[in-house]
């Protein structure tokens, strides 16, 4: 079954009937559920179906929407909104939503270049290594298509802090390697900065994993946290507060933009050398 749009206002419609018909307010629920606001707007607005998640916390409190759960669909929606915008993991759905809205982005890269700065050829590399029934375009299309927040008519300002070993790392062999850290050293947009943590850098307050982080400009923030089979997208004021601390050390760990940019060039010469 396709879904309409139609579709997924009414789906929207139904969740704010039985809310309002409780008297609870969406910041009350939000607290609730411990969801930002915004997650609950978008979701009774149409315009970001529920995670499987949301739905389930949704039924839970309205028992009445048990129904919508159990015929699948909250799910179809999902997977459908998926679709139009090229596939992507459930978990990881409300995560592009903050990230394309955002006034401020971070990304601490520890293993790969982060998405939004990957060429095509090196998420090619990388997506040609995940198990998938999606088409491998599919997934490369939506994987390039979120480099569109930097089109933005206001694009947000990009932080990208990653470990030297990430440059060193091969992902689709050595043209591809110096192609794409070519590309970071030129990167083409003044509000992005890179920086690059070096080797001799032991020990420091990332080994744990990637994180990201959204500033709507607005004073929320979230922060998205990876794992090897699912990351987590929340905005819980103490993983948050968390995180700033540990992106705070890690730009202390840092290279300056212009010493990274140096370090970038010199691997792509000695690691990565034009055959």
């Amino acid at each position: 079954m396709t879904l309409t749009d139609s579709e997924g206002a009414f789906l929207g419609a139904e969740l704010r009937r039985v809310r309002m018909a409780a008297g609870i307010s969406q910041e009350a629920l939000a607290e609730r559920f411990g969801y930002d606001r915004t997650v609950i707007t978008k979701a009774e607005s149409g315009h970001r179906p529920p995670s499987l998640d949301l739905a389930r916390a949704y039924a839970k409190e309205f028992p009445r929407l048990n129904a919508l759960v159990e015929s699948g669909l909250i799910e179809r929606w999902a997977e459908h909104v998926r679709r139009r915008g090229g596939t992507f993991p459930e978990f990881f759905v409300d995560w592009l939503d903050y990230e394309k809205n955002a006034t401020a982005l971070f990304y601490w890269a520890p293993i790969l270049v982060p998405g939004v700065l990957q060429t095509e050829s090196y998420a090619r590399a990388i997506l040609a290594t995940t198990p998938s029934e999606e088409p491998l375009e599919v997934r490369l299309a939506g994987r390039m298509a979120r480099q569109q927040v930097l089109s933005r008519p206001k694009p947000p300002v990009m932080s990208v802090i990653m470990a030297e070993a990430v440059l060193r790392r091969s992902v689709g062999g050595p043209d591809v390697m110096r192609e794409q850290l070519l590309y970071l050293a030129e990167v083409p947009h003044p509000k992005v900065l890179i920086q690059v943590i070096p080797a001799e850098v032991g020990s420091h307050a990332g080994l744990e994993g990637a994180v990201s982080i959204a500033d709507d400009g607005e004073g929320s923030t979230v922060v998205y946290l990876e794992s090897l089979t699912a990351g987590q997208t929340t905005a819980d004021r103490g993983i948050v507060g968390k995180v700033r601390e540990i992106t705070d050390l890690l730009r202390c760990e840092a290279l300056s933009r212009a010493a990274s940019r140096e370090l970038i060039l010199k691997v792509a010469e000695e690691r990565w050398p034009t055959a």
